[in-house]
């Protein structure tokens, strides 16, 4: 069912707090909400679901507690849920919240998502499950490589300006040209959607030492709490798209005799290290964020508050 908003207030604010991975969103999404006494929508998408909580650093109990979160471990890994689902699912939850709230947070760092509610969903056609196994076979057997030449000569156009090192854009792209017989970016919108509400965006970041000193902890944390064995349960089920992440995937080489527990864990630090660096090098590209250090709350409230009365005096 397409979402429809039955009514339109540009005063209201959806606060979009991104940034790389392990750089402190929840802490200060949590310190935003509560100083505006609203909700927190989750815009990660591997925090959706229930099995992969570890692995995910999903807020604990204490800070579910604090403030009420949404789209926090709702689905199962066996679920199909795409970023079209999320942006229908997100937009009704925000008419309902924009009832009794003037301000909402959204944090994340899951790009594709947080495009979905900022920029809207490119209106594509949906993927045959012949051609997705095709694509996913290709990237399996011949690696990104091989999907990034296929996009260069599919789309041109969109091979300039995709991050060609994210492999689920690549793949993505690739399917729908396969699938619609002509370049992805024929398809796309040439603008942004148009939301019936506000969005300020707010870029958290660290120096360079200090983001990967806390990755690296973030990962020997998730080990001491069992990381291995939540991925030894999942293990079975490696070939799902949800299970295709970093500090997951690794695991299962290990389980495979590929290398050692300790290799393992090297892996998952560098590879999420990797990781921040690519969600670091897609924001930069969007000029509307604002960025802030973590531990600058007073000042990103304050940017807050200006952003409200600019409204109000329009």
């Amino acid at each position: 069912m397409i979402w429809m908003m039955t009514t339109y207030t540009n005063d209201k604010i959806l606060v979009v707090l991104i940034g790389p991975t392990a750089v402190g969103k929840t802490d200060t999404s949590i310190a935003i909400a509560r100083h505006y006494n609203t909700e927190i929508i989750s815009a990660d998408s591997r925090q959706f679901f229930k099995e992969m909580s570890i692995g995910t650093a999903v807020p604990d109990s204490r800070q579910l507690e604090e403030v009420k979160h949404h789209f926090i471990q709702n689905l199962s890994i066996d679920d199909k849920y795409s970023s079209y689902d999320f942006e229908q699912d997100t937009l009704a939850l925000l008419e309902n919240l924009f009832q009794k709230k003037d301000i909402v947070v959204l944090t994340g760092g899951s790009m594709l998502y947080i495009d979905a509610i900022c920029e809207g969903i490119d209106e594509i056609p949906t993927i045959s499950k012949e051609i997705r196994e095709k694509v996913e076979q290709d990237y399996e057997e011949n690696g990104l490589t091989s999907l990034q030449l296929q996009l260069k000569e599919l789309d041109p156009k969109f091979y300039e300006e995709v991050d060609l090192l994210n492999p689920k854009r690549v793949m993505h792209a690739v399917e729908v040209c396969l699938e619609a017989g002509e370049p992805y970016s024929n398809l796309r919108k040439g603008e942004p959607a148009n939301r019936p509400f506000t969005i300020v965006k707010i870029g958290l970041n660290r120096e360079r030492e200090e983001l990967y000193d806390r990755i690296n902890r973030r990962v020997d944390i998730m080990i001491e709490e069992g990381l291995e064995e939540e991925a030894k349960n999942l293990h079975p089920k490696k070939g799902l798209n949800a299970l295709k992440t970093v500090g997951y995937k690794e695991l299962f080489g290990y389980f495979e005799g590929e290398y050692d527990k300790n290799e393992a864990i090297r892996l998952i630090k560098r590879n999420t290290r990797y990781y921040a660096k690519r969600q670091l090098s897609w924001f930069r590209r969007d000029e509307d964020i604002q960025w802030f250090h973590p531990k600058d709350i007073e000042q990103i409230i304050k940017f807050i508050e200006e952003k409200k009365v600019a409204l109000l005096t329009k």
